[in-house]
């Protein structure tokens, strides 16, 4: 930033005020997205940010930098939107399970969170997160992590991304904040212990390297046995402590019996044709999910599940009902025969 720069921004240069805060658009909806669990909720938020910007321009004093200056209002917006939210009637407690849908082995916390396309992390600048951060800034997206987020109380949210994920110092997450250093790490020490009962520590290290041979593999037999209704196969691919979810659904299914059940229920397994699409979320294979009725030349949307991997298998499937997301990752909502579509290879690694 050069002081010419932020001089032409301030009157009135929308091309300079750009030249200040473009670079930042991507990271700053991350950041939303990591608070809010909402890639178009996060999207909102940075056009507020932006425009907020824009508008108390005048009132920035060049004491922190641009960067944190954006963060600042970016964070407070997002609790601010958290708190609206918070005073709004909330759902009913949930009912039995939909027709012929076997009873789940637990309730778990009703969440509602979305995955994040990976296509949107193209221009994510690679830049290290500050020296105290816990975690790089890739693995901060793992589903498991964005879910385990979304189920702390806002300011604790906010306080661990800013700390353990952005490397912010505790004066700066204070002064972000407008809080005390004593306030900040008491929040940041019950997100951490929250955080760390919810999340799968050591998996993360024996997970498959994005986009390897093991990945693709494991990937690509999940696909053949949904697409063949191979209960047996899709068995095999789980491994012990495997689980089963839906968001916002507070339906969990723990196990390889009780997953194969689960799927063995649905009432096109064996019957209407599926067809599964590869796509990437959160830096994990995903997939759109399209169902064919017997004598239909069209598929129809039917949701998207993104896959939680081990070396020695499938640690969770999680199934997004909502059709709404599948544009976010360039998928169609209906796909015709004999309509090209990128294919997992199968076989063992």
């Amino acid at each position: 930033m050069t002081q010419t720069t932020l001089a032409r921004a301030r009157a009135g240069d929308p091309e300079a005020f750009r030249e200040l805060t473009e670079r930042y658009r991507r990271e700053l909806q991350v950041h939303c997205y990591r608070i809010l669990g909402s890639v178009q909720d996060a999207e909102d938020l940075v056009q507020e940010t932006l425009l907020a910007a824009w508008r108390g321009l005048d009132g920035y004093q060049g004491r922190a930098s641009v960067r944190a200056w954006l963060y600042r209002i970016a964070t407070n917006r997002c609790l601010n939107a958290l708190r609206d939210a918070g005073r709004r009637p909330q759902p009913r407690e949930p009912g039995p399970p939909p027709s012929g849908v076997p009873e789940p082995t637990r309730r778990g916390e009703a969440v509602r969170y979305e995955p994040y396309p990976d296509a949107l992390l193209a221009d994510l600048p690679d830049s290290a997160p500050g020296p105290e951060a816990r975690y790089e800034t890739r693995e901060a997206l793992a589903l498991s992590f964005t879910a385990g987020l979304q189920r702390l109380p806002p300011r604790q949210r906010a306080v661990l991304v800013l700390r353990d994920v952005l490397g912010f110092r505790a004066a700066e997450v204070a002064e972000l904040l407008d809080s005390s250093g004593v306030s900040v790490n008491s929040a940041l020490q019950r997100a951490r212990a929250a955080l760390d009962g919810r999340i799968p520590g050591p998996d993360r290290d024996r997970a498959p390297l994005p986009r390897s041979a093991r990945e693709r593999a494991l990937a690509g037999r999940f696909v053949d046995a949904l697409e063949r209704s191979d209960v047996d196969g899709l068995v095999a691919l789980l491994t012990d402590d495997a689980r089963l979810t839906m968001p916002p659904e507070s339906l969990e299914y723990e196990g390889r019996t009780a997953i194969a059940r689960f799927y063995g229920a649905l009432p096109w397994w064996g019957g209407r044709a599926l067809r599964l699409v590869p796509t990437r979320a959160n830096g994990q294979p995903a997939f759109g999910s399209y169902l064919r009725e017997p004598g239909e030349a069209v598929a129809h949307a039917y949701g998207l599940v993104v896959l939680t991997l081990r070396d020695d298998g499938i640690r969770a499937i999680t199934r997004f009902g909502d059709n709404a997301l599948l544009p976010l990752f360039g998928l169609p909502r209906m796909l015709h025969d004999g309509q090209a579509a990128d294919r997992w290879p199968t076989g063992a690694a």
